[in-house]
């Protein structure tokens, strides 16, 4: 297991990947994964996919409820 160095950055925290973890990308995306953080390359893909789905328009939708049938 590899450790990386977390310190302060003004307000912010950092931390400082070993040199075998260097990223080919000027962004990330953060998540949690349970008790996990996890830390990826910013995927182009992702970043089109939610920019079609910003698209769509809020709509209230007004679910009808199930339709009453006869037992088997």
């Amino acid at each position: 297991m590899v450790t990386a160095k977390v310190f302060r950055f003004g307000n912010s925290q950092a931390v400082r990947f070993p040199k075998q973890f260097r990223l080919a990308s000027d962004e990330v995306e953060i998540f949690c994964r349970g008790d996990d953080i996890v830390w990826r390359k910013k995927s182009e893909k992702s970043a089109r996919a939610f920019d079609l789905l910003c698209v769509f328009p809020d709509v209230d939708r007004d679910d009808t409820p199930p339709q009453e049938r006869e037992g088997l």
